[in-house]
């Protein structure tokens, strides 16, 4: 659209007031750049569907009916339950953080050092923590469309025994939040990429998620093991998630804590992500 069009535009009434838009970016920018974010993702939708889709199916076809046949041949039920539907809940929510922390790294550092978005929506009157809450936004859609399709092939898969098992879909969410916003907020101080990211896989990412009760009970660890599951969101999480697939019991007082760890760790990665957006931009 030229000048021209867009003078004649504004003076029919088709295009709001400057100061309009401005206040109206102000209240909604970070729905404004959640926008922004979902139109750049389609560019890779297909691999992000097949990705979404095709995960679910190979963990639940290793894990629930590969590994699971045999523990359920040798063992028997595990928690009252068949393997599949022990493993499953806790694999819906290992897949919300592994997501999160893909979401939160790179594509971060991204729109801060390569390809500058950040930059150039901060010289518009959004303001640096609408664009942490916008790019936070985008990737809690993703979770909820993950979390989605994961509860549906648990039920295919025969892994679901309860009428709340919906709800495993916001206890991935949680997770996934919990976990990434405090990596956002990390994302968020870096120059360069160097070994950090590297280091957050190989030495958090997947040690919760073999060490945080994902595969086995918790219980049946090392005492001194058992500390890593009871720091990590995927533990939290996980058991949250079993209580809403098939009945599991712990006590009222135990899920509490699960939600507000997990919610606590969410709003301190937030708070964090949001002042350290403004002081990079301020830069």
């Amino acid at each position: 659209m030229t000048s021209t069009d867009l003078t004649r535009r504004t003076y029919s009434g088709g295009v709001l007031p400057p100061e309009v838009r401005a206040a109206r970016a102000r209240r909604w920018g970070w729905w404004y750049f959640a926008e922004h974010q979902f139109l750049n993702v389609r560019r890779y939708g297909w691999p992000i569907i097949i990705y979404d889709i095709g995960q679910p199916f190979v963990y639940l076809a290793a894990m629930g009916l590969g590994l699971g046949a045999i523990v359920d041949a040798n063992a028997g039920a595990i928690d009252g339950v068949p393997y599949r539907s022990f493993v499953g809940p806790a694999l819906l929510v290992s897949m919300a953080m592994m997501t999160a922390v893909m979401e939160f790294t790179f594509p971060v550092m991204d729109n801060f050092r390569w390809s500058k978005v950040y930059w150039g929506a901060n010289s518009t009157p959004l303001q640096p923590g609408q664009l942490a809450i916008g790019q936070l936004t985008q990737v809690v859609f993703r979770l909820i469309a993950q979390g989605a399709i994961f509860w549906t092939f648990l039920g295919l898969f025969g892994a679901l025994h309860s009428p709340w098992s919906i709800l495993v879909v916001p206890v991935g969410v949680l997770c996934g939040v919990a976990f990434g916003a405090p990596i956002q907020a990390y994302a968020a101080t870096l120059d360069d990429e160097g070994f950090q990211f590297s280091f957050i896989q190989r030495f958090i990412v997947m040690p919760l998620f073999l060490l945080s009760g994902t595969f086995f009970e918790l219980s049946t660890m090392p005492i001194y093991l058992q500390w890593i599951g009871w720091i990590s969101p995927v533990w939290h999480g996980a058991d949250l998630a079993r209580v809403f697939t098939y009945g599991r019991e712990i006590a009222p007082w135990l899920m509490v804590v699960h939600v507000a760890y997990l919610a606590a760790l969410a709003v301190v990665g937030i708070a964090l992500a949001r002042r350290n957006y403004r002081r990079r931009l301020a830069s």
